[in-house]
């Protein structure tokens, strides 16, 4: 790891994850364990007790402004306008050709300020984004990316970890909304959301906070099996709730219709990529993300070709073999008259085409507290 450690940037959890005995990576620039124990046991951890993530490599935003709503309202996709104060909400964020700019979070401290939670490849693209896009509203855009730190707690025992360090009854708060709240002596922005399929929280705290805040988060963890879990298992827990991901499912290339998303772009309002949007809605899409498990044995991974009648339909987007499911599943982006559920397609893995079957993306039933 030495040998990239001068190339890359560090979130402040850096040493820690080096004390915990992490395999770090380079990732979006940065620095991060992609597991510690392994891979398997903390996606197990954390579909059955609970596991701490470090994602302080995710961005931050800050939008303010007397136009701040009207502004996000232009350049996203999903309805701001929808959601009250201390409420957060998905959206993709697009070019005027429908492609995918980012997706995000976007969370509501009030009409005129808000936080956009983006991800880690992509901060310095939002932010110029945005930046360009900005003329004629009356808003002021702050990128505090690294300032703030982010630690997300996942899993069916969070809630009860998390209150031990808190006197803020978590029972009030629900699925998508966020408060300040003071943890274990500090105060800290916390939200009912994240990336796993399971319950959990994202806690936004300063910098200097983070080590203890994990140390401690981790320590009253202990009796519930916690463990400290890396981007490995992120990215398999995310995979198996249907959950896409920046670069994989989405992209400057692949429109959120194409993803599946069609239910967080709002057509009754203007916004950045919505002409496009609804041209392709009207001409009916060529393409879409599909889920798809394997018949044969093989374990299929991004970038593999998909093919069906003897021809190239699309491409492997995410594939693993299930940590939950114990099968080979996957997701691709192929022609959409093959995308129906039951249909057989063909993976090609090691130069031999394997059979598969499309399925839905949701391979496992989310656990969210509503």
């Amino acid at each position: 790891m030495s040998y990239l450690d001068n190339n890359l940037k560090k979130t402040p959890l850096y040493e820690t994850h080096l004390k915990y005995g992490a395999k770090m990576i380079d990732f979006a620039g940065f620095a991060m364990p992609v597991q510690y124990e392994s891979i398997l046991k903390e996606h197990e951890a954390v579909r059955k007790s609970a596991g701490l993530f470090d994602v302080s490599h995710m961005g931050e935003l800050i939008i303010e402004g007397k136009d701040s709503e009207k502004f996000i309202n232009y350049i996203i996709s999903n309805n701001i306008a929808k959601i009250s104060d201390n409420q957060a909400m998905y959206s993709p964020m697009c070019y005027a050709n429908g492609t995918t700019v980012d997706d995000l979070l976007v969370y509501k401290f009030s009409n005129e300020k808000y936080m956009l939670v983006v991800n880690a490849s992509n901060i310095d693209k939002d932010y110029n984004w945005i930046f360009e896009n900005k003329s004629g509203y009356n808003i002021a855009v702050k990128n505090i990316s690294n300032e703030v730190s982010e630690l997300a707690l996942q899993g069916p025992k969070a809630q009860e970890i998390l209150q031990k360090t808190t006197e803020y009854n978590l029972d009030d708060m629900k699925y998508y909304h966020f408060d300040k709240i003071n943890l274990a002596g500090v105060n800290c922005l916390i939200s009912r959301t994240g990336y796993t399929g399971e319950d959990g929280f994202e806690i936004f705290l300063r910098n200097d906070y983070a080590q203890s805040m994990w140390e401690k988060i981790l320590a009253v963890g202990e009796e519930f099996g916690i463990k400290p879990a890396g981007l490995g298992a992120r990215d398999t827990l995310r995979f198996e709730a249907g959950l896409p991901l920046y670069g994989n499912e989405l992209s400057d290339e692949i429109t959120p219709l194409e993803a599946g998303l069609g239910s967080f772009v709002k057509f009754e309002k203007d916004f950045i990529g919505r002409d496009a949007l609804f041209k392709q809605k009207q001409d009916g899409l060529k393409r879409k993300i599909v889920g798809f498990e394997m018949i044969e044995n093989g374990i299929p991974r991004h970038g593999y070709d998909v093919c069906a009648q003897g021809e190239k339909i699309g491409y492997v987007t995410t594939g693993y073999l299930s940590p939950t499911l114990k099968k080979n599943i996957g997701m691709a982006l192929i022609s959409s008259k093959f995308a129906n559920i039951g249909n057989e397609i063909s993976i090609i893995i090691r130069n031999k085409p394997l059979k598969a079957i499309v399925t839905s993306k949701n391979f496992y039933k989310k656990n969210y507290k509503k």
